[in-house]
Order: C-alpha cells, then sequence, then structure tokens
C-alpha cells in the first residue's frame, strides 16, 4: 500500500512539474499608453515622396537610409529618423526657404512604410509590411492564421523602439507598429 501511495505521489508531483513547465514564461503586460497609436514616426527603410510645389526638380521619391536621414537636392541630409512627416515637412520648407526656393510649399506622404514581423503559432510566420491602423489580430490574419496549437487570447509583443527589446503580454487588439516584432504563442493542452 506505501509503495502504490509514494507511486501516486510521484506522479502527482511529475504531472504537477509538467503542468509548470507548460506555463511557460510569464511575460509582463503591456503598458496601457503604449496601445495608444499616436502619429506615424519614420525610421530607416521607409519610403517617402516629396512634393515641392512648383519645383519638380526638387520633388521625388526618396527612402529614409541606415542612419534615420533623408538625402535632398540643394539643401542635403536631413534628419527624419522619429519625425512626422509634418515635422519633416516643415524642416524641408525652413531649409529651402534660406535662399533657394521663395515661398516654399512642400507636402511629405510615406509612401511604403517600415516592415513588422510574425512568428509562432501562425500560417506563415515572417515579415509583413506595415499597414496604418493594423492590430496584432489584423497581424495574424496577414499571416494567414492561427494553427491548430496557437494560443489566441494574447500576444507577445517586442516593441520596435523599445531600447531594451523587452518581450510583453498583449491582447489581440493592441495595435501593432513597423519594427515590431509578434509573437504568437504554442498552447499546450
Amino acid at each position: 500500500m506505501k509503495r502504490r501511495q509514494m507511486f501516486r505521489g510521484l506522479g502527482l508531483a511529475t504531472v504537477a512539474l509538467v503542468m509548470a513547465g507548460c506555463a511557460g514564461q510569464d511575460y509582463p503586460l503591456e503598458p496601457p499608453e503604449a496601445a495608444q497609436v499616436s502619429e506615424y514616426r519614420l525610421g530607416p527603410g521607409d519610403a517617402l515622396r516629396v512634393i515641392v510645389f512648383g519645383e519638380e526638380q526638387l520633388s521625388g521619391e526618396f527612402r529614409v537610409d541606415g542612419g534615420g536621414k533623408v538625402a535632398m537636392p540643394l539643401i542635403g541630409d536631413i534628419n527624419a529618423r522619429n519625425r512626422t512627416t509634418r515635422d519633416l515637412e516643415k524642416d524641408i520648407t525652413q531649409r529651402l526657404s534660406q535662399g533657394y526656393v521663395r515661398d516654399a510649399k512642400v507636402s511629405v506622404e510615406v509612401m511604403n512604410h517600415r516592415p513588422f514581423f510574425i512568428l509562432g503559432e501562425v500560417r506563415n510566420p515572417g515579415q509583413y509590411q506595415y499597414v496604418n491602423g493594423m492590430t496584432a489580430m489584423s497581424a495574424v490574419a496577414m499571416a494567414g492564421g492561427y494553427t491548430y496549437r496557437a494560443k489566441e487570447e494574447y500576444v507577445l509583443i517586442t516593441r520596435g523602439n523599445d531600447p531594451q527589446k523587452q518581450i510583453r503580454r498583449a491582447p489581440v487588439t493592441t495595435p501593432v507598429m513597423p519594427d515590431d516584432v509578434v509573437r504568437v504563442p504554442e498552447r499546450y493542452f
């Protein structure tokens, strides 16, 4: 009898250890302020269309380089990293007005955004083009949907603009931004 109880105790302990191992790492929650999407910030890899009205030679398509700069005719490199298109418009207008173009009118629009990445339990993990207003759920849809092993209640997000690259647990309604890495975890049962 004691032997049977000992084996039962070992069996229960084994099940408890397996269940504890299946619980995985406890990731912190995404802070609520991170879910509030502010205006899009430019970064390396963004493709821009800059229009200087009445000046076709100064207008064109430009890419933000790895250093976060845009090389413009006449005025040279302009820092675009972590700036909005409105900020960039003002800077270009100001520089052109310094002896190059009288009463410059400038428009900047993003043609192609930087990508985001999705991994884990989705049908087609990989790199995808960012779309304004996207959430983790729409990112999963772009990646072909969940696999049968996916844990669908939340995702794990590493924000591209987070210097510590901390992995955080977030609801599927959380906004996704360019350079973010979204991971859909695996369920165990």
